[in-house]
């Protein structure tokens, strides 16, 4: 087992007053680890893009369920108010009724001072909130983010005994995880290598009659004549 000193003498956060860990934790996720999800919603779907794939959640849902005891999965995304159609919604609806915990909020869309659109929503204090909340009942927390702002929460969390794994990438340019994010995480999980696991699946779209279909092998009526000649 390992213990690990929340003091850090390599960034801003060191200080001597910080407490140390009063529980061990384990070097890595076991079968045995009681785990969460945290899923920064609008983060993970750019860094995914970014490295030209969607995230099949199901698929995702079940690869952590076999590396430990998954507590709760955390989606957190914002919903633009009254807004007509909302692309969104069909995959909050349904994540809502295939196990994971969905956290939204109502946000409005305005236009700043040089004229460009802008969406006001972020969901860093919900998604705090709700880590420091469940940190004594987990061994080990997966936060699917590289926002740099997430940094000071890690650390909080981190001084509670839980481990901490970051999802993220820095196989796109640019990066999208933030640097100081990575180093205080305990593991870096770069999205690119569970891409195998997690990604959507893309099949051929052919309806089942289209698939039965016997392919025309007709020759044209002006080649009839010369292909009749050939052995």
């Amino acid at each position: 087992m390992l213990k690990r000193d929340a003091r850090r003498s390599d960034g801003p956060a060191a200080r001597a007053d910080l407490p140390t860990f009063t529980r061990e934790v384990t070097a890595t996720m076991t079968a045995s680890s009681t785990i969460a999800l945290f899923i920064d919603g609008a983060n993970l779907h750019a860094t995914a893009k970014a490295l030209g794939f969607d995230i099949d959640y199901r698929r995702l849902l079940n690869e952590f369920q076999t590396r430990g005891k998954l507590l709760r999965a955390f989606y957190y995304t914002a919903l633009i108010e009254d807004q007509e159609y909302s692309s969104i919604r069909p995959l909050v609806d349904w994540l809502d009724y295939n196990g994971y915990t969905v956290v939204t909020k109502m946000t409005k869309e305005y236009i700043d001072a040089n004229g460009r659109r802008k969406i006001k929503g972020r969901m860093d204090v919900e998604l705090a909130v709700d880590a420091m909340q469940l940190a004594e009942h987990v061994d080990h927390m997966v936060l699917f983010s590289g926002d740099g702002d997430f940094r000071p929460l890690v650390e909080a969390i981190q001084r509670r005994g839980v481990r901490v794994t970051v999802v993220s990438t820095i196989s796109s340019q640019p990066s999208m995880i933030a640097d100081e994010l990575r180093r205080q995480a305990d593991v870096f999980i770069d999205l690119a290598e569970l891409r195998a696991k997690v990604a959507r699946e893309f099949t051929e779209r052919l309806s089942s009659r289209e698939a039965r279909a016997p392919v025309s092998l007709e020759v044209p009526p002006h080649l009839r004549r010369a292909s009749a000649g050939n052995p």
